[in-house]
């Protein structure tokens, strides 16, 4: 059967307090899986304010209706605000979740400093920040984690180091076509990468001729060719799990009727053979509807792991 993977991306505490259990239950009613990532530290939301400058930022923050997703209180965390520790007031909820039978990982401990600066950061820099994830996700669910996925799909080589050296089953941080083993900074790793197949909601709404009401049919044309390796579609927490949630129920109703079986992330990573998976060069560049730079799957790499 051809599989479509969900991971979804919990960036706030809202989004893990309100929007989360919604998912849970609108998932469990279409007896689909999924993979939760949640951020685990302070939720400073409100300080992707000094994105302002960044091109396409502001036309994003207007188009996609960020202040009516995320909530006012939200946007002001990390600024007015101080920003709560969504590792602790968030606990109980992301246990509720594994409870329920779905797996869980690690998005990023403080989601705005991560995705701002760790492109340009140092070995220390990563460590630090990758290492307050990993033991913040043990003390919650008393186990080890096994995926990860990068707060905004931004990565550089000393991440990809550390998710070998905690021993990650996989890892899904980049955008792309199908699963591969990631080089970069001149070396080849081997936590294989599950990249997301398909654009998401953000991206779409607003631009051209999408918008709410047609964006369901957008995405499910997308979907009508399976690839062989299957799609992997991201979304978050913050929005289908909230006011667009009438919209993923839309879309796993499709995607059911198109034959897919929707499944978590791992689901797809347990059928990887690590020795014959390609190897491609990460690369930071551009996609349409989402301002800066973000990891993609590279040129294709004639190396191998040895």
């Amino acid at each position: 059967m051809k599989q479509l993977a969900l991971k979804i991306d919990v960036d706030t505490l809202r989004g893990t307090l309100e929007g989360v259990p919604q998912l849970v239950s609108i998932l469990k009613k279409h007896t689909a899986q999924a993979t939760f990532l949640f951020s685990l530290g302070p939720d400073n939301t409100g300080r992707a304010l000094r994105r302002i400058l960044r091109p396409g930022f502001l036309k994003k923050v207007f188009r996609t209706n960020v202040a009516g997703n995320y909530g006012f209180k939200t946007l002001m965390y990390g600024t007015l605000i101080p920003g709560p520790d969504i590792g602790v007031n968030g606990a109980a909820a992301m246990r509720a979740v594994r409870d329920a039978g779905f797996e869980v990982g690690i998005h990023t401990w403080d989601h705005i400093r991560w995705q701002d600066f760790v492109a340009r950061r140092d070995a220390v820099w990563a460590a630090r920040e990758f290492g307050k994830c990993v033991a913040r996700f043990d003390e919650i669910f008393g186990m080890a984690p096994k995926t990860f996925g990068a707060a905004g799909w931004q990565i550089n080589a000393h991440v990809l180091a550390l998710q070998e050296q905690f021993s990650f089953d996989y890892a899904s941080d980049t955008r792309g076509n199908y699963p591969f083993l990631p080089a970069m900074g001149g070396r080849i790793f081997t936590v294989p990468q599950l990249p997301s197949t398909l654009p998401t909601l953000d991206e779409l709404v607003g631009v051209d001729d999408i918008t709410v009401a047609n964006v369901t049919q957008h995405l499910l044309k997308l979907t009508e060719q399976a690839p062989a390796n299957g799609h992997v579609y991201t979304l978050h927490a913050e929005l289908e799990g909230m006011a667009l949630l009438p919209i993923f129920e839309q879309l796993l109703v499709g995607w059911k009727e198109q034959g897919y079986e929707l499944v978590a992330t791992r689901d797809m990573a347990a059928q990887l053979d690590r020795k014959t998976l390609p190897v491609h060069e990460v690369i930071m560049g551009e996609i349409p509807g989402r301002s800066g730079t973000l990891a993609l799957q590279g040129p294709k790499l004639s190396s191998t792991p040895v």
